[in-house]
């Protein structure tokens, strides 16, 4: 653990998770005070059709220091984890998502195991509470991403995660759907930064149904893995990968790309 509290930033994005994050807001307001004195807290909710934008102007006005970043339409699961990172200031940055199925008091464990010699913390689920054909499914995708680029990370699919600022501007990211988190910890790894794993519990979700698994996010989820795919394996196309194959970290941030939407 570091010897002294480190500003974080924590956002989530969320779609259609209003009950969900009326609970959730207050205990992670509750959990970083016992972390750091200064922190910060995103909402960046990706289109909500549901009464988001109520709920999240109710927990202004009870946390006037919570911040909302809004898309006017559903640009996708990775849109909105770009615009969490843009959003952010803090040098670590946390992110989990907005629909309550991970405990963010958890988050203490990971900011325990963060070192001078850990780049990042990631989660792993202790066991998935979803269903069986969730659950089978979340097998075969993270078969396909350790196959296809050779993760280490056993969990690439805990959205779970603790990541110091350095690292956040060194990866660019590009895909609006799930794919991201494989585009993140693909090039995380590729790139030399150092990973550490804690294991965090998986609940079912506080409210509301998930949108994520339906056929058509899913899908562009697996074609934007064989983008990826493509991209770095045939196109070797990607950031602080040396001449032979050797893992090197980034010399410098790359500039952090322009912000988009609507920060309340």
């Amino acid at each position: 653990m570091e010897a002294s509290p480190s500003p974080v930033s924590v956002f989530f994005p969320a779609f259609n998770d209003a009950e969900s994050l009326r609970v959730l807001i207050p205990r992670t307001m509750e959990t970083l005070r016992t972390i750091s004195p200064d922190f910060e807290v995103i909402v960046v909710d990706d289109g909500s059709t549901d009464n988001s934008p109520e709920i999240l102007q109710e927990m202004r006005g009870r946390f006037p220091s919570l911040r909302v970043v809004r898309h006017a339409v559903n640009r996708g699961y990775g849109a909105a984890l770009r615009s969490g990172f843009q959003a952010s200031s803090k040098p670590l940055v946390f992110y989990t998502d907005g629909d309550g199925q991970y405990d963010v008091s958890e988050l203490k464990n990971l900011v325990a195991r963060l070192s001078d010699d850990v780049d990042v913390v990631n989660g792993y689920k202790i066991q998935r509470a979803d269903t069986l054909s969730r659950r089978l499914l979340g097998r075969i995708y993270r078969g396909l991403v350790r196959f296809l680029f050779g993760l280490k990370v056993r969990d690439v699919d805990c959205d779970f995660r603790l990541l110091r600022r350095r690292v956040v501007e060194a990866i660019p990211l590009t895909f609006s759907s799930g794919a991201i988190c494989a585009e993140l910890m693909t090039q995380i790894e590729r790139a030399g930064f150092r990973v550490a794993e804690v294991p965090v519990h998986h609940n079912p979700r506080l409210t509301g149904k998930s949108q994520f698994f339906r056929l058509g996010p899913v899908l562009h989820m697996v074609w934007d893995v064989l983008v990826l795919w493509l991209r770095l394996e045939l196109f070797k196309r990607g950031p602080g990968i040396a001449a032979g194959g050797t893992a090197t970290a980034p010399a410098a941030a790359s500039p952090r790309p322009p912000f988009r939407g609507e920060l309340d």
